[in-house]
């Protein structure tokens, strides 16, 4: 019995025309389209973005998933994601997940592919890369991410900003995603840096409501809303100005 195959596809930070050639070539042929969503009832980000390059007739098959720490919750969610794809796996059809920029970089596709691994590794998949939203920032605010040898660190803010702290003492590029409601704090950590004058915020990047702020103290004017989508690329340096 033929077995179908399962497309991860990296559909970039919020342009549609920054969609790979390769995931509009999946996404023009595929019946079955699977989105993950945080909650019933809300649009979905990532197909907004790619419902333009699919085909008529596809399926949307909505996945939530709960934005809770409960790993045992977590877990139990992916299984019953992972059973709903082999179902339709089985029938010999192919299948697409949506997710925002890359993949492989902070996506809920990756606890996808393990839940799906465990359940059954013989399943094909295929990842197809995605513009990630801090190549779309550098690129919207002309700012360079990694010069040299200088190294590049990549890294989510949390509750708790000792790591974020910890790497706006070094040399190189540092991106901060994930930053949400916590930009207040994340301001702050900048300022005991003294690096808040090297960075760029951007938010929502190709999308209608985009922003690019150089200044980033004007940020604290904003809504506790500012932070949602958004990442901060900054140049850090040993030689404190």
């Amino acid at each position: 019995m033929k077995v179908g195959a399962l497309y991860g596809i990296g559909v970039g930070p919020g342009d549609p025309d920054l969609i790979t050639v390769k995931a509009v070539d999946i996404l023009s042929r595929c019946l079955h389209v699977f989105v993950p969503k945080a909650k019933p009832g809300v649009g979905s980000l990532s197909l907004s973005i790619a419902k333009h390059h699919l085909r008529p007739d596809a399926e949307i098959h909505e996945i939530v998933y709960p934005m809770t720490t409960d790993e045992g919750e977590l877990a139990s969610r992916w299984r019953e994601a992972s059973d709903q794809i082999i179902a339709v796996l089985r029938t010999g059809k192919d299948a697409c997940f949506l997710t925002l920029g890359d993949p492989f970089l902070y996506s809920t596709y990756i606890y996808l592919v393990q839940a799906l691994r465990k359940r059954n590794s013989d399943i094909k998949v295929v990842t197809v890369p995605g513009v990630t939203a801090f190549s779309a920032a550098a690129a919207l605010g002309e700012f360079p991410v990694g010069k040299g040898k200088e190294p590049v660190i990549v890294i989510p803010t949390a509750d708790d900003l000792t790591a974020v702290r910890r790497v706006l003492r070094m040399t190189g590029t540092v991106v901060l995603m994930k930053i949400g409601q916590r930009l207040p704090q994340v301001l702050d950590a900048l300022e005991e840096a003294r690096a808040i004058d090297r960075a760029v915020f951007v938010a929502r990047a190709g999308q209608a409501d985009e922003r690019v702020e150089t200044d980033l103290r004007k940020l604290r004017k904003g809504s506790s809303e500012s932070g949602n989508l958004s990442l901060i690329l900054v140049h850090v340096s040993e030689e404190r100005t």
